[in-house]
C-alpha cells in the first residue's frame, strides 16, 4: 500500500514561461524552459498524486500520468490554474509575465522613416499566486517560486508574506549552470519556521526533495 502523503491528493503545477503578444509576429517572453515545473509534476504523479500541469510554451513531453493544459499568455495561465481548483496543493513554478502589452497590434509593427524608437505601453497581469492563495478554493498548501538576480532571500521572504504563501522556493537566475535553461538548479525553500537549502542538484532530484518537504507540511486528511 502506498503510504506517501501525496498519494491520492490533487496537485496543480504551473510551469514554463508566458508569451505576451505584441503583434502577429513578436512577443515578450522569458528564458524559462519549464524543466523545474515538469520535474515537479512528474515526481508528484509518480507518488500517486492526481496531477494537473498548466504549461506555458515549452518543448517538453508530458510526464507520465499527468494531465496537461497548454497555455500561451499570463491571462490564459491564470484562467487555467483557477479552473483547475479546488486542489490540495498548488505549486507555481511558472515564470509568469508581470506585464503585458496594453494592446496587441493587428498587423506587424513596422519601422517607419524618421522614427528613432518605439514606445510600448504595458499593463500589469493578474497575480496567479496571490489569487490562488486568496481564493475560496484555496489549496491546503500554496507554493511559489522566486527567481531573483539579487537579494534572493529577502525578496523571497517578501513574496512569502506579501502573497500569503505557505512555502516559497527561491533561486538565483543569471548564474551559469543553474536556473533558467539549465538541467540543474539550487533552491532555498522558505516557510513559516522553515529554511532549507536544496542542491545544487538536477531538477529531477530537487523536485523529489521539494515534494518531501511539501508532504511533511501537508495537513492530515
Amino acid at each position: 500500500m502506498n503510504t506517501d502523503g501525496l498519494a491520492g491528493r490533487r496537485v496543480v503545477v504551473s510551469a514554463g514561461p508566458t508569451f505576451e503578444d505584441l503583434d502577429p509576429v513578436r512577443f515578450l517572453g522569458n528564458r524559462s524552459s519549464g524543466k523545474m515545473g515538469f520535474a515537479i509534476a512528474a515526481a508528484a504523479a509518480a507518488r500517486g498524486a492526481r496531477t494537473t500541469l498548466v504549461a506555458g510554451p515549452v518543448a517538453l513531453g508530458t510526464p507520465e500520468g499527468v494531465e496537461r493544459v497548454d497555455v500561451r499568455s499570463a491571462a490564459q495561465m491564470h484562467s487555467a490554474v483557477m479552473a483547475a481548483l479546488p486542489a490540495d496543493i498548488f505549486i507555481g513554478a511558472a515564470a509568469v509575465a508581470d506585464f503585458t502589452p496594453a494592446t496587441v497590434a493587428a498587423e506587424k509593427i513596422k519601422k517607419r522613416p524618421g522614427e528613432d524608437g518605439l514606445v510600448l505601453q504595458l499593463v500589469r497581469t493578474a497575480d496567479i499566486l496571490a489569487d490562488v492563495a486568496g481564493s475560496e478554493a484555496r489549496p491546503a498548501l500554496v507554493v511559489g517560486f522566486a527567481a531573483e538576480t539579487g537579494d534572493v532571500e529577502a525578496n523571497a521572504r517578501a513574496k512569502l508574506e506579501g502573497k500569503r504563501l505557505d512555502l516559497v522556493c527561491a533561486n538565483r537566475v543569471g548564474v551559469e549552470g543553474s536556473g533558467f535553461e539549465s538541467d540543474d538548479n539550487a533552491l532555498l525553500v522558505l516557510g513559516h519556521g522553515l529554511r532549507v537549502e536544496l542542491g545544487p542538484a538536477s531538477k529531477t532530484d530537487l523536485a523529489v526533495a521539494l515534494l518531501d518537504i511539501v508532504a511533511q507540511r501537508l495537513p492530515a486528511r
